[in-house]
């Protein structure tokens, strides 16, 4: 196969799912003055949706992949699929604080599994060296939802009832279990799975765990201020709710861009410079944001410019775990994954936490701060790393 051969419509499939899960995840954000008002509680309460959702993730997705590593992937991913169709039900037909919170975590756990186990699957249908563009093919579906599912589902939450979106995206999901029940091919060959004391010594091994403190440091340094990002351009920078929900498809284009050129970048330059860059362009914009809460025009451009640095983060943090895992982990590539999963979102949960302390503290303006200083502290783990001279999978990410 050559380079520009089509991509399987398998990894097209798991793109639509990853969609649909993309929405939900971020939805939150765009609806949470919405919740806050018709669940009568803080927006503070609200805000920890996000991260005790992503906290559950993290929790779960090593425990889900583990224990569903030997069975059939495709019926495994198109399970975890219903599962998470039928937690948005519950979020959606919800008329309380914690039955919306329950609603998530079921949704969570599913999530996680879904993206640990897909991605490795994403990787396998690629052409020799293309497992990075597989893999920012199926993320794209996550950032094609921040383009146009989160600010549109942002838009209809607050309009007509913050419920809406989730049962929007109860019927996108039924639309990726389909796309998947068609596309994904029968017996696809298992990882290398070793028995579970093997796949849980990865949670031993120092190289494992530094490349989760990469992507738990790097990620997760977005969300000290985009949890709040609704509020911040209304209360702060002075815009109406409508003008906040229609910059989101700004920050959302841009994440698309970003996952594009943060899979070609680690197919090319590798994911170890790749990361080195986004991350250092992300500490910049940051603090650009920072200071420029007061100057509204100059939001627009440095919305762009965060989320293209964000999200240009998530193929290269992916395939480094992947990198990482089969130089020294290779009986535990899917649990591996799932750990790096779990890593995304101990990330949110961590940035969203430190937002909302730093909210609840009247310290909204000064998240970006914090985004500065997380990014920046990613750049340590990634060296050693470097120092270490992990190369890129078998057929997968060229390293150069």
């Amino acid at each position: 196969m050559n380079n520009q051969e089509k991509m399987h419509p398998g990894v097209l499939s798991l793109s639509v799912g990853a969609f649909a899960i993309g929405v939900t995840e971020f939805i939150v954000v765009g609806v949470l003055p919405a919740i806050s008002a018709d669940l009568k509680v803080s927006l503070e309460a609200a805000g920890a949706l996000v991260s005790l959702y992503a906290l559950a993730l993290a929790l779960g997705t090593p425990l889900a992949v583990l224990g569903l590593s030997r069975l059939p992937r495709k019926q495994v991913l198109a399970g975890l699929m219903a599962v998470f169709l039928l937690g948005n039900l519950l979020a959606a037909f919800s008329t309380s604080y914690g039955v919306l919170l329950a609603g998530r975590v079921i949704t969570a756990v599913a999530h996680g599994a879904f993206f640990g186990i897909g991605a490795t699957v994403a990787a396998s249908l690629a052409p020799k060296g293309q497992a990075g563009k597989a893999i920012s093919v199926m993320f794209g579906g996550l950032t094609l939802a921040m383009v146009l599912g989160v600010p549109l589902g942002s838009f209809l939450g607050n309009l007509m009832g913050w419920r809406l979106p989730f049962f929007a995206v109860a019927a996108m999901a039924l639309a990726g279990l389909l796309a998947m029940l068609r596309w994904l091919p029968s017996g696809m060959a298992q990882a290398a799975s070793g028995k579970a004391s093997t796949q849980l010594a990865a949670l031993g091994d120092r190289h494992i765990l530094t490349m989760m403190a990469v992507t738990t440091l790097g990620f997760g340094s977005i969300f000290a201020a985009f949890t709040y990002v609704t509020p911040i351009l209304t209360e702060i920078a002075g815009f109406s709710a409508t003008t906040a929900s229609a910059l989101l498809i700004v920050f959302g284009a841009a994440t698309f861009a970003g996952n594009l050129a943060g899979g070609y970048l680690s197919s090319h330059l590798g994911w170890q410079r790749s990361l080195r860059m986004m991350l250092v362009l992300l500490a910049m914009t940051h603090a650009g944001l920072a200071l420029s809460l007061h100057t509204p025009w100059a939001l627009v451009p440095l919305l762009f410019l965060w989320g293209l640095f964000s999200f240009g983060l998530s193929p290269g943090l992916q395939a480094g775990m992947l990198a990482t895992a089969e130089h020294y982990t290779p009986k535990a590539v899917d649990f591996a994954s799932g750990l790096n999963i779990s890593a995304f979102n101990f990330g949110i949960s961590f940035g969203s936490s430190l937002g909302g302390l730093m909210v609840a503290r009247s310290l909204m303006g000064a998240t970006p701060w914090a985004g500065v200083a997380i990014s920046l502290a990613a750049l340590a783990p990634l060296a050693w790393l470097a120092r270490r001279n992990i190369g890129a999978p078998a057929g997968a990410v060229a390293a150069h």
